[in-house]
């Protein structure tokens, strides 16, 4: 028996592949702590040109959208010449503010390495003001991706 007011949610998700370099380790050859801001920043990348949002789309449109949180949870080591999956998910958020969630992945353990998240919020290029709504190109790209608020 179907439920008709059951309603699907379309989860916005990407991943990429990161070769662990030498330049991203510690002395102990262990990934410094720091460089899973960068994974995330390039898995976030990859989201948008997965799902047609990239950062000059949303420069063009006259927004900057820095972070204005970040949270890692460290879970597993990872050391050099090993590589990481990177799981990023966009999660839905009726408020002015884009919520990242992040997987890393060992891949050569399948361990789960780092789970985070990013906040991030729209501010006008031109005078630096925050953005209390979503902006309108933004409120259009969600509905072309079918997108439902949760």
């Amino acid at each position: 028996m179907s439920n008709e007011n059951s309603v699907s949610v379309k989860i916005l998700e990407s991943s990429m592949e990161i070769a662990i370099r030498f330049s991203e380790t510690d002395a102990m050859g262990v990934v410094w702590h720091g460089n899973y801001l960068k994974f995330f920043e390039d898995a976030r990348e990859k989201f948008g040109i997965d799902h047609g949002m990239q950062y000059l789309d949303v420069f063009n449109k006259g927004y900057y959208t820095p972070i204005v949180k970040s949270d890692i949870n460290h879970k597993a080591s990872v050391y050099y010449g090993q590589r990481v999956k990177v799981v990023v998910t966009l999660e839905s958020h009726p408020a002015s503010k884009i919520l990242f969630r992040y997987v890393v992945i060992n891949l050569d353990s399948d361990e789960i390495a780092a789970t985070g998240s990013t906040t991030q919020v729209f501010l006008s290029v031109a005078d630096r003001e925050l953005e209390l709504v979503k902006p309108d190109f933004y409120i259009e790209w969600e509905e072309k991706q079918n997108w439902i608020h949760s």
